[in-house]
């Protein structure tokens, strides 16, 4: 059952909305923690454990794991049951994990090992959240409420990419980087009281959905996805994309140091260029939307922000600076747009049945080219050198939109509201 409110439009828009409020809240703040872990955890690792990059690239690959070995059985599995408890006890599973760091460093029991383990669980838990969440959205807000809702959300989380680092660093610096996570796992204590005050009731499960084997809902998904025209395309774009920006990004530091000639404080105040543009595409991604419709001002922002990805690898030092910061800046820009048009698509194009397992389809394929990009661009580093590694991963950046283009969108004014049944055929 969706929210529906005839209040008049103002300025604050949904956050009026108690429930999506208090959704906001628990969001920005777990937002702000999830940024402070990323940070974090590699301190912690490098400052008392003493690892090596190598295990610090270990623990970035345990984040990302887990969507590719359960991201698709917990969709299934997501469509099955109620969503806010699952995010609830997510929460708390997050809390428990990495509270369990600062004790066991503080009774010097604390292992590398200890480091992996909690990450796995915390990547799981992101996982079951992260695709309960995005079905989740659709109960508490109205239909025509999600594009904004995907953009306040959109908005909060890139600015806590700008903060959480920094606040992770002040945090690491004033009472150490054990301490600072004990900060994180308080704000999924946060994220969980906020989720309990939301009031909304959850539909239950349909009744011809008892029953079904775990297996076949799985494959229901794939084929779904599969066979759908626009999330075919939107999800193939998602992959390519994903693997392009990671490949630049694994040799964006060592490029700008090495090759630039920059030094870290520079290259930290450089790098904040592309959430900044997250920010602002999250402001203007509902504008855009309808001035131009769905369809056509996603792919028109692709087209006017893509291309400037080649602006990175012309970097140099002095006023060639702002290249990289423009080029990050627009690249920013368009894949927050992205973000927020597609998922609010997804939620109000998809049976709702269904919702979990396309979201889980999407994300598992979607993440599953990170790693391969981090990997493709350190080899290209390593082998033709950091520019040229820069120019190839960019230039994949600048013709993805081409993916958006051959799909149905380019046609169309606005991306369909629900589902088209002829292409996939799915129980109401």
């Amino acid at each position: 059952m969706n929210v529906t409110s005839d209040r008049p439009r103002t300025r604050w828009g949904v956050l009026t909305q108690p429930d999506f409020r208090l959704l906001w809240t628990g969001e920005t703040v777990s937002g702000l923690g999830n940024s402070i872990t990323v940070v974090g955890l590699p301190l912690i690792a490098v400052e008392v454990l003493d690892a090596s990059s190598t295990a610090v690239g270990l623990l970035a690959a345990a984040v990302w794991l887990p969507w590719l070995l359960v991201g698709l059985p917990v969709g299934a599995w997501v469509d099955r049951i109620h969503k806010r408890p699952l995010m609830i006890a997510c929460d708390l599973v997050a809390v428990v994990a990495l509270g369990s760091i600062p004790l066991a460093a503080w009774l010097d029991a604390l292992t590398f090992q200890h480091l992996v383990v909690v990450t796995l669980i915390c990547g799981t838990a992101a996982v079951c959240f992260n695709t309960a969440y995005h079905s989740y959205i659709r109960i508490v807000l109205d239909g025509r409420d999600l594009l904004e809702g995907n953009a306040k959300l959109q908005g909060s989380e890139a600015a806590t990419q700008v903060a959480g680092p920094g606040v992770a660093g002040l945090l690491a610096q004033a009472f150490g980087a054990v301490t600072a996570l004990v900060a994180d796992a308080m704000t999924f204590l946060v994220s969980a009281a906020c989720l309990k005050r939301i009031s909304v009731v959850e539909p239950d499960r349909a009744p011809d959905e008892k029953g079904v084997p775990l297996r076949r809902q799985i494959s229901e998904g794939l084929r779904y996805v599969g066979r759908d025209r626009y999330l075919r395309s939107m999800v193939t774009w998602g992959a390519v994309i994903n693997m392009a920006l990671m490949g630049y990004q694994a040799v964006q530091v060592v490029f700008l140091v090495r090759t630039v000639g920059l030094d870290p404080g520079l290259v930290g105040l450089l790098l904040t260029s592309g959430s900044t543009g997250g920010i602002v595409g999250a402001l203007v991604a509902t504008r855009v939307s309808r001035r131009f419709g769905t369809a056509r001002g996603l792919l028109l922002l692709q087209v006017a922000t893509a291309p400037f990805a080649l602006l990175l690898p012309l970097t140099t030092a002095g006023s060639g600076l702002l290249l990289f910061a423009m080029g990050a800046f627009l690249v920013g820009i368009g894949i927050s747009v992205a973000n927020i048009v597609v998922g609010s698509f997804r939620q109000t194009y998809c049976p709702p049945h269904m919702l979990g397992r396309v979201v889980a389809t999407a994300m598992m394929i979607n993440h599953s080219t990170i790693p391969l990009g981090s990997l493709l661009g350190g080899v290209l580093g390593d082998a033709l050198g950091y520019r040229s590694a820069m120019w190839i991963m960019t230039g994949v950046v600048a013709l993805s939109w081409l993916i958006l283009a051959a799909s149905p969108m380019r046609r169309e004014h606005d991306l369909p509201q629900t589902h088209e049944p002829e292409q996939a055929p799915a129980k109401s």
